[in-house]
């Protein structure tokens, strides 16, 4: 074989291996959890810091003070390496399951700060999108190796008809060889008690040759979920007492006489046909458009 020949084979073997290397997987990154406290889920495996989080602190969640308190003490433990348990926040749409995680999360570090003195392992969260969750599995692989405690977050979370992505959710919880990492906790919040509609489940029911099993199949996602906490539809005084605090957090309770307040709350609730922390929050806004006041960004702070 003449020399000029074997540089063409060497080359076109050395581009071959080159182009190989390149459609190897690499292996993924931990995160950079120093750049913030918050984060988003970026599939594959990557996580974005999220400087300004949408939340608000937690004493302004009214109505919903037991579920507080127990999802606090959970994920307190959870940051102290304590045995915690998966939290599924379900119930009536608009009563703060989700602002709830994130002033948790927020409580929690604070008081971390106060008995510790510091923040060095302070509690991060990472919240992943309903479509994202077929990547669960890759991303607490890629958490597994942090040196930190994480809470990963899913709001909305349900699964409709052919959807079986709530498999992998199943397994990266409780299942496989390795199991669910001790530095991470999954919270979830959910319209639906078991996460998949009631007409998906009646019709496993009705075709599989097993019905209990299937319907077992289905339904055995949410006992992944140690901690279940309900959310329902609220009183008119738990309304009234949201509206409150919302008007005294941002300064507008001096504005308006008391009555009228009142009056103009509960008029706004029966317009839109709901009570709930989320009308009460859509009823200030109305409240100090009119009265020209902004909703100071500082009194509602992280």
């Amino acid at each position: 074989m003449e020399n000029g020949e074997l540089s063409r084979i060497t080359a076109a073997l050395e581009s071959i291996a080159h182009s190989l290397a390149e459609l190897t997987p690499r292996p993924p990154q931990a995160p950079d959890f120093a750049a913030a406290d918050c984060f988003v889920f970026e599939p594959p495996a990557a996580v974005k810091p999220v400087t300004k989080v949408n939340r608000v602190p937690i004493d302004l969640l009214r109505g919903i003070e037991r579920s507080r308190d127990i999802l606090f003490d959970n994920t307190l433990r959870f940051a102290k390496s304590l045995p915690a348990n998966n939290a599924l926040l379900w119930g009536a749409r608009g009563m703060g399951k989700s602002s709830l995680v994130k002033a948790v999360h927020a409580a929690v570090n604070v008081e971390l700060a106060r008995t510790a003195g510091s923040l060095e392992r302070a509690l991060k969260l990472v919240e992943i999108h309903r479509e994202d969750i077929a990547h669960l599995p890759r991303l607490m692989e890629v958490l597994r190796s942090v040196d930190l405690p994480v809470l990963l977050f899913c709001d909305d979370l349900s699964f409709d008809q052919d959807d079986t992505s709530y498999k992998s959710l199943k397994a990266a919880l409780e299942g496989g060889v390795e199991g669910r990492p001790e530095n991470v906790l999954f919270y979830a919040t959910s319209n639906r008690r078991h996460l998949l509609p009631r007409d998906m489940i009646e019709n496993e029911r009705a075709t599989a040759i097993n019905p209990g099993e299937a319907v077992e199949e289905k339904v055995s996602l949410s006992d992944r979920f140690g901690l279940w906490l309900g959310f329902h539809n609220c009183s008119q005084d738990q309304f009234l007492a949201m509206v409150d605090g919302y008007a005294e957090a941002y300064a507008l309770k001096g504005l308006v006489e008391p009555e009228i307040l009142r009056r103009d709350a509960l008029e706004w609730a029966t317009t839109r046909g709901a009570r709930s922390g989320r009308v009460a929050y859509q009823f200030i806004q109305d409240l100090a458009g009119r009265l020209g006041r902004p909703l100071n960004a500082t009194v509602i702070s992280e």
